[in-house]
């Protein structure tokens, strides 16, 4: 797993060259946002332990494996840790139909019942929920209030040049593959360009800093 400090704030954990989850330092230790694929609990938990903490709480960006692979082992190495998840992607692990068609994407089975369901504006030590529909029903990215960094799940990619995930791209096509309704994705990416962040992380490729160009730039792609 590869460890890259971004931040004072931030560090991003890179399983297989190209899934991210994200460690938030808060004063208690950390938030961990996203658990990549199965089998990296233990070194999810060894690099937030080397980067100065423990794993306080779990945030995820939404349902899909890539995302949610390692969450039940998680839960089982931490006891008693909060699990925070959009509306309805936790809905449909739940094993309700909250939209309508089959949604797109990996949805494995997980046993892990999140202890908190966002709709966006809740806080998460430091981390405001967004919501930001479209590339699964309940996706939700994170900005953290101190200095404006964005974790935008999978609204955004980032190889080669930064893409909404709903434009399908030779280089990176599985998110657009698993992307849910491309329209609400769209605009989701509107949303967060708004916000103006300092810093794009993102839940596959590099971080971007100073990213509003490359946003406007993705936007506009995306919508032709």
């Amino acid at each position: 797993m590869k460890v890259t400090q971004l931040t004072e704030n931030l560090v991003t954990l890179t399983r297989l060259r190209f899934v991210n989850a994200h460690l938030v330092r808060e004063e208690d230790g950390f938030t961990l946002v996203d658990t990549t694929v199965g089998g990296a609990a233990d070194a999810l938990i060894a690099a937030a332990e080397q980067s100065g903490g423990a794993i306080r709480r779990i945030a995820l960006t939404h349902g899909h494996g890539d995302h949610v692979g390692s969450l039940d082992a998680l839960v089982e190495r931490l006891p008693g840790i909060e699990v925070s998840m959009g509306e309805l992607d936790a809905r449909i692990h739940a094993g309700e139909h909250p939209t309508r068609g089959k949604v797109a994407g990996s949805w494995p089975r997980i046993t892990t019942v999140p202890t908190v369901r966002l709709s966006g504006g809740e806080r998460i030590g430091s981390l405001e929920a967004i919501p930001s529909p479209g590339h699964s029903p309940g996706h939700i990215a994170f900005r953290d209030t101190r200095d404006g960094t964005l974790i935008a799940g999978d609204v955004f990619t980032s190889y080669g040049a930064l893409s909404v995930s709903s434009h399908h791209r030779t280089r990176f096509p599985f998110a657009a593959m698993a992307t849910w309704d491309r329209a609400r994705d769209l605009g989701s990416a509107r949303a967060l360009r708004a916000l103006e962040p300092a810093l794009l992380a993102v839940g596959h490729g590099p971080a971007v800093r100073a990213p509003h160009a490359a946003m406007d730039a993705a936007i506009a792609r995306a919508a032709r």
